[in-house]
């Protein structure tokens, strides 16, 4: 039996949830983050009386830009390819937003049928009950869902306690976007940085050129990339224990910092240290930037717009490649009729064809959610077309699932606080830092 939890525990999603999938970076780029937002009091789902008639339901969506044009593209020929159910898609902000608002409607007994669910946040949402268990749901249409299609990279944060949760929506990872165009001008070899050394090495000629090498927020999604490549992890195993403040956690802190400090890189800090990096990369005063795959299109027409050449890449390696994976999956609320789960569930199914993959994958730059839709002639002739949509799917060899415990959201606040303070106190070494900010994790996850 699922652990229930009160609303204050669940109200935990927070920052974390905004640079998952590069809500902090590329698609505010992209006009996501600061659009506006439906009110939140709005039924979930409506059926209308008698047998046969047809039934309404809400999904509640994040961001806006190319992201919400591919939506609520699919969202309207999901909606003329039958004339049972109607879908009313409703845009509520970045997923900070969005989970606060489907918390609330929830709270108030008129949540969304369906919601985008940033992946980090399953967890919490899952054991709090306010989202619908698909696992049934999956085995009966097991046929028509093919879950052994979906790219099992992408699957580890759909999955609560062995239980199907959501599907794999608009997934990312984040990737490293050049400036071709500056490196050649530079003496640099535009396939690089490969490694950590090769980022500092290429950074050092950047300044002499008088340019930024990188421009990077204090980001818990970098860091968690940061941290696999070093051959660490940010908890535990079982999810019980912090570990960043292992030397593989406080590796890349310390290198932030030395590199920081030597001016190789800027560090912008706050809120709005997305947009700073995507501003300063786009206005060709960094050559490099850390961002979603979300962003490819969106980069692509802003490098064309400045006209310089854009490259894409893997991150950086240290002892390997490694990052996390991101992005969205598509949830059912419960407390549904039995009517508007069916409805719920044919959106869902119907928004994560293979097809639909291929749609938003090409519109937009978000992975391919689907191993069958990366074999189509349709794709492989992108790839060969545009080589920087296919980054983010090799770079899956390397990705791993985020961490989901309760406390999570909560601790990558701090985490990226505790990374703050060590960049800008000089009386505070990255050690002293995370020792710091895990003593404060360990409380929270001995509370959950």
């Amino acid at each position: 039996m699922l652990k229930k939890w009160s609303m204050a525990a669940v109200t935990m999603v927070t920052a974390v949830t905004m640079t998952a999938c590069g809500g902090g970076t590329a698609q505010q780029t992209q006009g996501g983050a600061e659009g506006g937002s439906a009110p939140a009091a709005t039924s979930g789902a409506s059926a209308n009386s008698g047998s046969g008639e047809k039934i309404t339901i809400k999904y509640w969506y994040a961001f806006g830009g190319k992201i919400e044009e591919a939506k609520k593209h699919l969202v309207e020929e999901f909606n003329k390819s039958q004339d049972r159910i109607e879908v009313i898609a409703e845009h509520q902000g970045n997923y900070e937003d969005l989970h606060a608002k489907v918390q609330a409607s929830f709270a108030a007994g008129n949540a969304p049928a369906v919601s985008d669910l940033e992946i980090a946040s399953t967890g919490v949402f899952a054991r709090s009950g306010m989202i619908q268990e698909l696992t049934a749901l999956a085995e009966r249409d097991a046929e028509e869902v093919q879950i052994e299609d979906f790219n099992p990279g992408l699957m580890g944060n759909a999955y609560v306690d062995g239980k199907l949760y959501g599907l794999p929506f608009m997934r990312s990872t984040p990737i490293l976007y050049k400036n071709n165009t500056m490196l050649k001008e530079a003496g640099l070899d535009p396939e690089g940085p490969r490694n950590w050394a090769e980022l500092e090495e290429y950074s050092r000629v950047l300044k002499e050129k008088g340019k930024n090498g990188l421009t990077m927020p204090a980001d818990i999604w970098f860091y968690e990339a940061f941290v696999a490549q070093s051959g660490g992890t940010v908890l535990s195993e079982d999810g019980k224990t912090a570990t960043f403040n292992g030397p593989a956690g406080v590796e890349p802190v310390a290198f932030w910092e030395r590199l920081h400090d030597e001016g190789l890189i800027k560090i912008p800090v706050g809120n709005e240290g997305g947009a700073t990096a995507d501003k300063d990369w786009a206005n060709q005063l960094s050559a490099f930037k850390f961002g979603s795959t979300a962003g490819v299109t969106g980069s692509l027409e802003v490098a064309n717009g400045a006209g310089f050449e854009m490259g894409t890449s893997f991150m950086p390696a240290n002892k390997s490649y490694g990052v996390p994976t991101g992005g969205c999956q598509l949830v059912m609320t419960s407390k549904l009729s039995d009517e508007e789960k069916e409805a719920a569930w044919e959106f869902i199914k119907f928004m994560t064809t293979k097809e639909n993959t291929i749609y938003q994958h090409k519109h937009v730059g978000y992975l391919p959610t689907r191993l069958s839709a990366v074999e189509t002639e349709e794709l492989q002739q992108l790839y060969k077309e545009v080589p920087h949509f296919k980054t983010a799917f090799e770079q899956l060899e390397y990705a791993r699932p985020r961490p989901m415990e309760n406390a999570y959201p909560e601790i990558a606040t701090i985490i990226k606080q505790a990374i703050e303070l060590a960049i800008l106190d000089k009386n505070v070494t990255p050690q002293q830092a995370m020792d710091q900010a895990a003593e404060k994790a360990n409380k929270l996850l001995s509370a959950q």
